[in-house]
C-alpha cells in the first residue's frame, strides 16, 4: 500500500509524463535506477536525451516544487545519467530539466517545464 506521498508523486509524475508525451517528448523510461540512484523520467526530444526530475507538491505555499532540488539531488541526477549513457550508448546531447508540478484543487494539476534547470560538469 502507498503512503500519501507516494500517490502524490505518482500523480505528479503522471502529470508530467502527459505534459510530456503531449509537447512531442518521447518516454524512455520511468522511474530508471541504477544502485540506489534514480530518474524520474527519460525521454528524447529532437537531438537530446532529456533527464527529468519531477518535483510534486500541494502548494507552493512553502515555496516551488523546484526549489526542492538540492545541489546533492543534481549530482544523483548526473550520476544516473552518466550510467544510463553508458549503458545504452547514447550519443545524443544530455539536458537536464525540472517539471514542477503542483496539484492543488485542479485535478489536472499545474505543470511548469524548466528546460535546462542545471548544468553538469561531467
Amino acid at each position: 500500500m502507498k503512503t500519501e506521498k507516494q500517490e502524490k508523486g505518482q500523480s505528479g509524475e503522471d502529470l508530467a509524463v502527459a505534459y510530456l508525451t503531449d509537447n512531442g517528448y518521447t518516454i524512455l523510461a520511468r522511474n530508471w535506477r541504477i544502485g540506489h540512484l534514480e530518474v524520474d523520467i527519460i525521454a528524447t526530444n529532437n537531438d537530446f536525451l532529456v533527464i527529468v526530475e519531477v518535483k510534486t507538491r500541494k502548494s507552493n505555499v512553502f515555496g516551488e516544487p523546484e526549489e526542492f532540488v538540492t545541489v546533492q539531488k543534481q549530482r544523483n541526477l548526473i550520476r544516473a545519467a552518466a550510467a544510463y549513457i553508458t549503458k545504452f550508448n547514447i550519443t545524443k546531447e544530455v539536458r537536464f530539466d525540472i517539471l514542477s508540478v503542483i496539484l492543488g484543487s485542479n485535478p489536472d494539476g499545474e505543470v511548469r517545464h524548466i528546460p535546462d534547470a542545471f548544468k553538469p560538469r561531467w
